[in-house]
């Protein structure tokens, strides 16, 4: 089993979100961002500092059986600039602010900041709708190469 399956098929049995998983060169760190969906209407994060215990102490087991070589195993939050990396954080976040940099750019740039209004399917590719002031761009979500949550404070 890849280390990514391992870790996703741990932490959803947990019962929480697989955000993003990432290693250093070598796999000596492995880094591993969770999250979890309130079940108000908020769609906020709640991790605890206890979330995380459970998540790390349980990947540590598993990697022990599994026999998984690492240094460092670091489990956190995705915090308030949430990276989106799956088609269902576009839907998810849909209405947040958010900045993206493109892989292409679009004309000449390739960073944008705007409100996010989801993400929609045109012809088999999926298009992630941003509005930036009163101006619609869409972008396809394979020609993203980061994108965040823009905390309101």
């Amino acid at each position: 089993m890849q280390l990514l399956d391992l870790i996703e098929t741990t932490v959803v049995g947990l019962g929480y979100e697989l955000v993003e998983f990432e290693t250093s060169p070598r796999a000596r760190l492995l880094r591993v961002l969770i999250d979890k969906i309130v079940t108000d209407d908020t769609n906020k994060s709640g991790i605890s500092v206890e979330d995380c215990t459970v998540v790390s102490n349980q990947l540590s087991r598993v990697f022990l059986v599994e026999n998984v070589d690492y240094d460092r195993l670091e489990v956190s939050s995705p915090g308030l600039d949430r990276p989106l990396v799956k088609a269902a954080d576009y839907r998810r976040f849909a209405g947040q602010d958010v900045q993206i940099k493109l892989r292409v750019p679009l004309g000449s740039q390739r960073n944008f900041s705007g409100v996010l209004e989801g993400l929609r399917d045109e012809g088999g590719v999926e298009l992630v709708c941003l509005r930036v002031n009163e101006t619609q761009h869409q972008f396809a979500l394979d020609n993203i190469d980061r994108a965040r949550l823009v905390p309101k404070f």
